[in-house]
């Protein structure tokens, strides 16, 4: 089956290795156009673009869908079947109807639980005991389209945003291994989504940064570990902003909102309802990450003082 595969970032990379791996024709790949990274800014291209270049795969990097030149890319590559896993761009009808079996998108989340584009860090920011990797045929709306395969796996108390990006990144790739098995053998059975019960996973900012204390204590732990790697919970202390990059919840007895319970070996802050969390790794502004202990050392705090 000839296949084109849109990808951009590091979690599509394991799907499309998949697919190289299976022996599948990749007839061309998708990619977002090559970006300014660093503080050099040095124009980087996308994961999905490297491993395409290693593996000889024609690439493409349309800067708009709508304007018929990704179409046309799409013909010269003339695919059977098109894979979509975190592509970053929506697909217009007139590409969604091009290939032969539609489009297939391969969404890290439960449909229709978590539509949109950060359905990751929105499972553990919610608490969510549970997600997984839904494969959908792709229609126009945002990851709407009937499901097809779906597998889950747990979220753990202290598991962090990057902790299941990776687990879902290697999960995807099997499930659309399964995905395209069952497509050839005539063996789906697409099951249309419950649009009642659906729910939204917007993009990220670091407008969600700042942790407001007085919530419980789970759901500023929740934040910490959601918003980890990027764009991070942040804190000000003593009128200097800080990134709280891991924390555990703790059975210290609380105090007020924002208030430093203990700040020895180690650092334990109350949040609204009293219960308490201690902070892992924190990192100041310009300075690398470091545990706690390691920043108390250097940043003096005392216990009663409070984080804003």
């Amino acid at each position: 089956m000839r296949i084109v595969f849109m990808g951009t970032p590091d979690f599509a990379v394991p799907c499309l290795q998949k697919l190289i791996d299976c022996g599948h024709e990749v007839t061309g790949v998708f990619t977002q156009p090559d970006k300014p990274q660093g503080r050099k800014m040095v124009l980087t291209p996308p994961p999905v673009k490297c491993l395409a270049v290693e593996n000889n795969i024609p690439v493409y990097q349309p800067l708009k869908m709508k304007d018929g030149s990704a179409l046309e890319m799409l013909k010269e590559a003339d695919p059977e079947l098109v894979i979509v896993v975190a592509y970053g761009k929506i697909l217009p009808k007139e590409i969604l109807e091009y290939p032969k079996y539609g489009c297939i998108n391969i969404h890290a989340s439960l449909l229709p639980e978590l539509r949109g584009a950060a359905p990751i860090q929105w499972s553990v920011i919610n608490g969510c005991k549970k997600t997984g990797v839904t494969s959908m045929q792709m229609d126009e709306g945002l990851d709407t389209g009937d499901m097809l395969l779906k597998e889950e796996i747990e979220i753990g108390e202290n598991e962090t945003a990057e902790d299941i990006h990776d687990k879902l990144s290697a999960l995807g790739a099997d499930v659309l291994e399964k995905t395209i098995e069952c497509m050839v053998n005539n063996n789906l059975n697409p099951v249309k989504q419950d649009h009642d019960k659906f729910t939204y996973a917007p993009m990220l900012s670091k407008e969600l940064s700042p942790i407001d204390w007085n919530l419980s204590a789970s759901e500023v732990h929740n934040k910490i570990r959601g918003l980890y790697p990027w764009p991070s919970a942040t804190s000000v202390i003593n009128g200097k902003k800080v990134k709280i990059l891991r924390s555990i919840k703790v059975n210290d007895k609380g105090g007020s909102a924002g208030e430093i319970i203990e700040a020895g070996k180690r650092l334990v802050v109350s949040c609204g309802d009293s219960k308490c969390i201690e902070i892992i790794s924190i990192q100041a502004e310009g300075k690398k990450a470091m545990s706690s202990a390691d920043y108390l050392r250097g940043n003096p705090l005392n216990a009663g003082e409070k984080f804003e």
